[in-house]
């Protein structure tokens, strides 16, 4: 008993060999490394939980826009998809430039560049809306370009129309978010993601259900509240006492920058753009088939689902694979689980109608292969 205790003592030491090899002899080791497993939950966790919350306001004004009609729906959901292909993806890779940069300069403990990097990323932010606005002032004559319902084009427009100034605002909320996870600051920006959804259920129901606005009222919703959620970011910025060293304030010294950012800004966002535009091209092609209306939201729905339920592994935790890919398959399991058994609860999220309801549950098959798949990419 006494030289088994000792070499378990030496193992633990170690860490080396035997380490594994003690842990092979235990059946739940086996199958699962629960203290990598626990590592990996809470390293990747809140950033699941904020990134879920903030895809979830322009998703949710579809939900709310769905509810008004099957017109309604197929018209949002596909000024959704056509806003995420031409603006938000582009928006959101262009930020990826400042993991590299910011992370590079804290880890150098170059802490007054984190700010300088910010602020070159917001004068790019302002430039690149610019442009996607006048292509999104354009969208229903290029969805009828394209082939699309002509009904469907009209009322897409129209709710593109008003989430234009979202996007300039969730071009800096992402600037924002990255500037903060290189700090390693998560647990505030949980709480903001939180608080930002919370209060675009009141005011997308409010816009909707108590004005005149109707179906305008939910991307106008969106656009407001991404506009708050990018005032709170900016204010705690601005104000807490930690980022002192990193945000020193506006300076002009941000422009000679740019350049800089530009350069890995760009090809970032060639990136996620062409991952984007695989799963969106989809919504454009439902809006070929016969019954376009149900087919594009049907389409839409699996592919938002898809995505949002994809994401929603620790694919980006930097520890084992091995344990990573088990989470992962135990994670996806849950969620085809809950897809197969909890359909009509998913499509009810989007549409009232019990037509779509049964056409969504003749696909489910599909999407229940589509997650896993989603899934596992992410670690490979």
């Amino acid at each position: 008993m006494s030289s088994s205790t000792s070499l378990d003592r030496v193992a633990l030491l170690t860490g080396g060999d035997n380490d594994f090899e003690e842990g092979k002899g235990r059946w739940w080791r086996r199958v699962l490394d629960w203290e990598e497993a626990n590592n990996q939950v809470f390293l990747s966790l809140p950033m699941i939980v904020c990134n879920v919350s903030y895809f979830s306001i322009t998703l949710i004004s579809v939900m709310f826009a769905g509810h008004l009609g099957e017109l309604e729906l197929a018209g949002a959901t596909l000024a959704n998809s056509w806003a995420s292909v031409t603006g938000f993806a582009f928006m959101l890779g262009l930020s990826g430039a400042l993991e590299t940069l910011c992370g590079q300069g804290f880890g150098a403990q170059l802490y007054r560049k984190l700010g300088l990097y910010l602020q070159a990323s917001y004068i790019i932010s302002c430039f690149f809306p610019i442009i996607i606005s006048i292509l999104w002032i354009y969208t229903e004559p290029i969805f009828i370009l394209l082939h699309q319902d002509p009904q469907i084009s009209k009322i897409a427009a129209l709710y593109m129309k008003d989430l234009i100034l979202g996007l300039f605002a969730y071009a800096f909320v992402q600037n924002i978010l990255r500037f903060l996870q290189t700090q390693s600051i998560v647990t505030s920006l949980v709480w903001f993601s939180v608080l930002s959804l919370g209060i675009h259920f009141g005011i997308v129901y409010t816009l909707i259900n108590q004005t005149s606005l109707g179906f305008k009222g939910a991307s106008l919703a969106a656009s407001i509240s991404l506009w708050i959620s990018f005032l709170l970011l900016a204010t705690y910025v601005g104000f807490a006492k930690k980022l002192k060293q990193t945000w020193e304030g506006l300076s002009s010294e941000s422009f000679g920058y740019i350049l800089t950012n530009l350069k890995v800004a760009l090809p970032s966002a060639a990136m996620v753009c062409l991952e984007d535009w695989a799963f969106e091209l989809l919504v454009l092609l439902a809006g070929l088939m016969p019954n376009s209306e149900i087919a594009i939201s049907l389409i839409s729905m699996c592919t938002r689902v898809s995505n949002e339920l994809g994401a929603g592994n620790p694919n980006k935790a930097k520890n084992a694979m091995v344990v990573t890919l088990k989470l992962s398959i135990i994670l996806t399991l849950a969620l085809v689980l809950a897809l197969a058994f909890a359909h009509n609860v998913w499509a009810g999220f989007f549409s009232d109608s019990s037509l779509i309801k049964n056409k969504f549950a003749s696909m489910v098959s599909l999407l229940v292969i589509s997650v896993p798949l989603d899934s596992f990419q992410g670690i490979l």
